[in-house]
């Protein structure tokens, strides 16, 4: 069982710092810090900036919705693939074509877990706008398309892996991935969570200007290959708050099995950290995920905290070094009693 620590007044004290740190001097607009625990201790909410400048003076709120980019990954997809191998609608060891003969070698012959651990060898590089004037289902042209690694080998962000994984789901399960997603997200709490597009509003996060004096990216995801599918996808498009991130969490900590299974460490990523079924997770057993535009989840089992960061980090444009301090700082705080 689990032993819950609390978050201490000095961490709490030391991440809200960090997170004014990256308001103030790092170019994000703002964001929102959320701290807790599996015993239901108290939520810490710490927000600063502004949503936007289009957005008013005022702060976001643990209510404010932001494009979560790939924690899509996690709250959607991960989650839905686990309920489904429970179901026996996808087997996590077999060739998908094995549930599905109409894939083509050789992304057919690929698992669940390759997929799930970044180990698919798949391209990287997604440019789902190659197949704009085809007419052949994407899930056979993703499948169909060359290796660029032997499955299993290594281990290689990929999001194609996930926007494959969200087609199985729908097809499996003869619905729509954001039907699936809906019913999951309702049934776990989290009534603030959903795929795009959002109307534009002031409760929720705008992010990147693509083109100057062009309207700014607000409602709709700022992944380009999940805008292409309609801002539903397997790996991006999903727009959620920082309450229901902790909802999530807090279900997950709660003694969630797939969870327990998920952070196995699958396969070596660098010293110290390991990919598990989409988790990465460190030595000291914490587990985390982030999101290109600035959001971030982290759990540490063994404590019952978790940490969920919200922010539109890319409001100005990416900037890998906008969050990093505060990333480091949060992981190091969740380590230290691991």
């Amino acid at each position: 069982m689990t032993t819950t620590t609390p978050w201490t007044s000095t961490a709490a004290a030391a991440l809200a710092d960090a997170l004014e740190t990256a308001v103030h001097h790092r170019g994000v607009p703002g964001g929102v810090l959320l701290l807790g625990d599996c015993a239901g201790t108290g939520r810490l909410v710490h927000a600063r900036g502004t949503v936007a400048p289009e957005c008013g003076p005022a702060a976001p709120d643990e209510h404010t919705r932001y494009d979560l980019a790939s924690l899509t990954k996690i709250t959607s997809t991960w989650a839905l693939t686990g309920r489904a191998l429970t179901d026996g609608l996808l087997g996590l060891d077999e060739p998908i074509a094995a549930r599905f003969p109409e894939l083509p070698l050789p992304g057919g012959g690929l698992t669940v877990r390759q997929l799930l651990t970044h180990s698919s060898g798949l391209e990287p590089v997604t440019r789902l706008d190659r197949y704009l004037l085809t007419d052949r289902p994407l899930a056979e042209l993703l499948c169909a398309a060359p290796l660029v690694s032997p499955p299993g080998r290594e281990h290689r962000y990929i999001d194609r892996g996930f926007v494959l994984l969200g087609l199985l789901l729908a097809a499996a399960h003869r619905r729509r991935l954001e039907v699936l997603a809906d019913d999951y997200w309702a049934e776990v709490g989290m009534n603030e969570t959903e795929f795009g597009p959002l109307r534009r509003s002031p409760q929720v996060a705008p992010t990147e200007q693509r083109l100057r004096g062009a309207p700014r990216t607000w409602g709709v995801p700022h992944d380009p290959n999940a805008a292409l599918l309609g801002g539903v996808a397997g790996h991006a498009g999903v727009f959620s708050t920082a309450a229901d991130l902790a909802t999530f969490a807090e279900h997950l900590l709660a003694g969630d099995r797939w969870l327990a299974e998920s952070l196995r460490p699958q396969i070596a990523i660098e010293a110290g950290r390991s990919r598990g079924l989409c988790w990465i997770v460190t030595d000291a057993g914490v587990a985390y995920h982030h999101g290109y535009t600035g959001t971030s989840l982290y759990l540490a089992p063994a404590t019952g905290r978790y940490l969920a960061l919200l922010t539109n980090a890319v409001y100005h444009g990416f900037s890998a070094s906008r969050l990093t301090p505060l990333r480091d700082l949060a992981l190091a705080l969740l380590e230290q009693d691991g």
